[in-house]
């Protein structure tokens, strides 16, 4: 049998089993041996996956990556092309776009680089359409925007979902709350720190052993951990990604309509062919990026407010900071002088490990 007809038969063996507290140990061990055959999918055996393929390889510049991602014909290019000032082919018949078209644009004293992917199609995470290519390029972005009409039913949104999550991105999620530590010997030690969590002891063991693992530490601390997020951590490939769903072309609906459908969760509508609505786009970009700037400060000179040092949320230590100018800059660095909302008085003298905040000023001092 081929991948996909192995693939085929458990989802449709999922579908028939009703989902009840006797059938989680089988459905568990059901999605812990999909799991395994989608990361055979993706990376074939001695293949290790081939790479995004011509067209689609995009060198990362700038201060973060967002993809644009929709089915064809939903207005990706315009809204590139009117964002970035980049030309990408538009047309009023789908897949116009067929390599990643690349663009930046500059907010807030940030670069950012735009991709326009090529538009996928239902079954991409199976390979259908060049989907896996465009999706191993949506893997690496640090924001991916949905682009949805809105002419056309939502459901296009759960489709583009259901693919992004079989190759392993997850839309507005956190990491799940569960530790997991590999041993030589001992055996399989499940502990749940929270009352009445949804994985019980008996699945997690059954998942466990479908993947061949007899020795190992699993600890719960979320009663809200399913089967999927155990499987989600044995796997550990897993990117976890804010998402936006720009809704297109509302110029084209009422506003009754409009307010309907405005209701979507983490939703901005646009109109990309009149421009309306980009302020609050952009606006929210910069929030779900969460990129954090910092302004140098020479000694005895006023702060160069002109262009910050752009960093990203989750890593803004000083430290930080001095590899992104140069990475010997961090050893030569005997403390810094900080002005801004980090600190509690201005300047205040701080090392390697102090965080910075948004719009903080800084002064390196060497040894």
């Amino acid at each position: 049998m081929s991948l996909l007809a192995k693939i085929a038969d458990i989802e449709n063996e999922m579908a028939k089993t009703q989902k009840n507290k006797n059938t989680s140990h089988h459905l568990g061990l059901l999605k812990a041996r999909l799991a395994k055959l989608r990361r055979e999918l993706i990376t074939p055996k001695g293949g290790g996956g081939g790479g995004a393929g011509e067209g689609f390889d995009v060198a990362k510049t700038g201060d973060a990556r967002v993809g644009l991602v929709g089915f064809p014909s939903v207005g990706k290019s315009t809204l590139l092309s009117n964002l970035a000032g980049v030309y990408s082919e538009v047309a009023a018949y789908e897949f116009t776009t067929l390599t990643t078209v690349p663009g930046v644009i500059r907010y807030k004293g940030a670069k950012i680089q735009l991709l326009d992917l090529p538009g996928i199609i239902e079954g991409a995470k199976d390979g259908k359409g060049r989907g896996r290519q465009v999706i191993a390029v949506a893997r690496t972005c640090n924001l991916i925007l949905i682009v949805l009409d809105v002419l056309k039913p939502l459901a296009h949104k759960r489709l583009i979902e259901h693919e992004l999550e079989g190759f392993g991105i997850r839309l507005n999620k956190q990491p799940p709350n569960i530790g997991f530590r590999r041993k030589d010997k001992g055996g399989v030690n499940f502990t749940a720190t929270v009352a009445a969590a949804e994985l019980d002891a008996d699945t997690a063991k059954s998942i466990l052993s479908e993947y061949k693992i007899h020795n190992t530490d699993v600890t719960l601390r979320d009663a809200g951990c399913t089967a999927d997020d155990l499987i989600d951590v044995i796997e550990g490939n897993r990117v976890y990604v804010p998402c936006i769903y720009v809704l297109n072309k509302i110029d084209q609906i009422s506003v009754e309509e409009l307010d309907v459908v405005h209701r979507v969760a983490h939703c901005v509508p646009v109109s990309a062919h009149h421009r309306w609505n980009f302020d609050d786009l952009l606006e929210r970009m910069w929030s779900y990026l969460r990129l954090v700037r910092v302004y140098t400060k020479p000694k005895g000179q006023l702060p160069d407010y002109t262009s910050p040092v752009v960093l990203q949320d989750e890593r803004t230590a000083v430290h930080d900071f001095c590899l992104k100018i140069h990475k010997t800059l961090a050893k030569e660095l005997k403390y810094a002088l900080v002005w801004g909302s980090s600190v509690k008085h201005n300047p205040q003298k701080v090392g390697k490990e102090h965080t910075l905040d948004d719009e903080d000023v800084i002064q390196l001092v060497k040894k």
